[in-house]
């Protein structure tokens, strides 16, 4: 199931199967080169047949407004540009419990401040995801609606590794 910035997340059926529901997060400014990298992942995920279970949003530079995605979810997997100091194109994946270990600049950069405060902000509403987010180091923050080659030939394994963490959150 996929669904666009400013969408509010649609219930599953996972009350009634059991199922856990893993919502995929493509953060980012598309504006911006590869800082739109985890929204050019989203767009290609929502063209593709999905497991059942595992939903897409598109959540562009909204942080809070992102609130109800998250806290629908069991397990968040969030895709964003992550300057981690590595060579353009670079994949990290970090757990946000361990947030203290995730590059400074990740945390301090104006949308990432917003979802990473949406996910612990959740916690003092009572739902908070397992959350995890695959990140990858950008070449270009330049005006473009383009990515980087370098990011661009990085996309099928971006979106293999989201879809293994997406498969592996199912059971």
């Amino acid at each position: 199931m996929a669904h666009e910035a400013g969408q509010e997340a649609k219930g599953s059926d996972s009350g009634t199967t059991g199922q856990r529901r893993v919502v995929i997060l493509g953060v980012g400014n598309l504006l911006l080169s590869d800082e739109g990298v985890g929204v050019h992942v989203a767009n290609a995920l929502m063209k593709m047949e999905l497991p059942e279970g595992v939903e897409v949003f598109e959540g562009g530079t909204d942080g809070f407004r992102l609130m109800n995605v998250v806290t629908g979810a069991d397990r968040l997997i969030v895709v964003d540009a992550v300057k981690g100091g590595g060579d353009p194109g670079s994949i990290y994946r970090f757990d946000v419990k361990d947030a203290p270990s995730m590059p400074d600049s990740y945390k301090t950069s104006v949308h990432q401040i917003g979802i990473l405060e949406v996910i612990h902000f959740s916690d003092f509403i009572g739902k908070t995801p397992e959350a995890v987010i695959i990140g990858v180091e950008p070449k270009s923050v330049e005006m473009s609606m383009e990515l980087s080659p370098e990011v661009q030939a990085k996309m099928p394994r971006i979106i293999e590794l989201v879809l293994e963490e997406a498969r592996t959150a199912l059971g």
